[in-house]
């Protein structure tokens, strides 16, 4: 299995990134998929989750109103749209697949991609 992000970059105070990942070597519409972020010494945190099939979607408070989530499962691609960004939100983005019930951890997750570092300057 392959998963890989791209799409990253250095963006200004309230621009905006779209963040794709594609992946390969399972049934992608069958996963949960989930981006997460982290910043160089804290944990690796929730961003928004879309579920398999149906596509019900899952976001933290502090990206709620800014970013989207969606899936093309005919593609195998998961994309997180970022709007009106802000330093906060300065880390490096992993996508990750799930193949049970939770979404919420990222002990959930059984495939993570290498990341992709989004750079927000004031």
């Amino acid at each position: 299995v392959q998963v890989a992000e791209s799409g990253g970059g250095l963006v200004q105070l309230g621009g905006s990134l779209s963040l794709p990942c594609l992946v390969f070597g399972l049934a992608f519409r069958d996963w949960n998929m989930a981006w997460f972020r982290q910043v160089p010494g804290k944990e690796r945190d929730l961003v928004a989750a879309i579920s398999r099939n149906v596509g019900a979607t899952h976001y933290v408070d502090a990206v709620k109103g800014r970013f989207t989530i969606a899936r093309d499962n005919a593609k195998n691609i998961v994309t997180l749209h970022m709007n009106n960004l802000n330093p906060e939100d300065t880390a490096k983005y992993y996508c990750a697949a799930s193949g049970g019930y939770g979404y919420l951890h990222t002990w959930d997750y059984t495939y993570w991609g290498q990341g992709t570092q989004v750079t927000v300057s004031s």
